[in-house]
């Protein structure tokens, strides 16, 4: 059975911030395991907003707001730059006291874009495949890692992104496969989501 979202929330409020002052929540998993869902379900029950998706962070908004990983990936091929935007430019400098930036990736012309400032707040909800890497973990209050079949996986994101997408959603499952692997997120997350039934408000 799922964890509900309310005693998620609660376990974020009850444990120590590791990052600053502010208290961070890993959402980790394969694509189209539901972690966008969510996550966006965790912020709200923290007091801030749904995410309209990636692109739309938003540093001046309510906390928490959504930081997507679709924002700091480098393309279909880029899982592999991950912690070096995420742990070296965002997380770090939110540790010591400063504000995290970063350059958003811009799926359409293949290129980082305008820089997002990532300031300190109460609470930060990141999601992503891999955010919740190794170098990551310390900082987080809260890892939850969402899971779901890939034929269910594949279903959702050829339904979202179109079928002429396949090849890319392929291989980025053959990426993403041996990244989480490594990274070993799922024996060591404070929760296990199943993408696949409701989850409890």
């Amino acid at each position: 059975m799922n964890p509900s979202v309310s005693a998620l929330a609660a376990a974020v409020r009850d444990a120590p911030a590791r990052l600053g002052k502010t208290r961070l929540v890993l959402v980790d998993g394969p694509a189209g395991a539901g972690k966008t869902t969510l996550a966006n379900r965790i912020a709200v029950a923290l007091g801030g907003r749904p995410s309209a998706g990636a692109g739309t962070f938003d540093p001046d908004a309510p906390p928490p707001d959504v930081l997507h990983g679709d924002d700091m990936y480098e393309g279909w091929s880029g899982l592999a730059t991950l912690d070096r935007i995420l742990v070296d430019q965002i997380l770090e400098p939110l540790a010591h006291g400063g504000t995290g930036a970063f350059r958003m990736w811009d799926w359409h012309a293949s290129r980082r874009s305008h820089t997002v400032p990532v300031p300190p707040r109460p609470f930060l909800v990141i999601e992503g495949v891999g955010v919740a890497s190794p170098a990551a973990r310390p900082f987080a209050s809260l890892v939850v890692y969402v899971d779901a079949p890939w034929d269910t996986r594949l279903d959702r994101g050829l339904a979202r992104d179109g079928e002429a997408m396949r090849a890319d959603w392929l291989r980025w499952n053959e990426t993403e496969g041996a990244l989480l692997a490594a990274a070993g997120t799922r024996a060591v997350a404070d929760a296990l989501v199943d993408g696949t039934v409701p989850i409890p408000g």
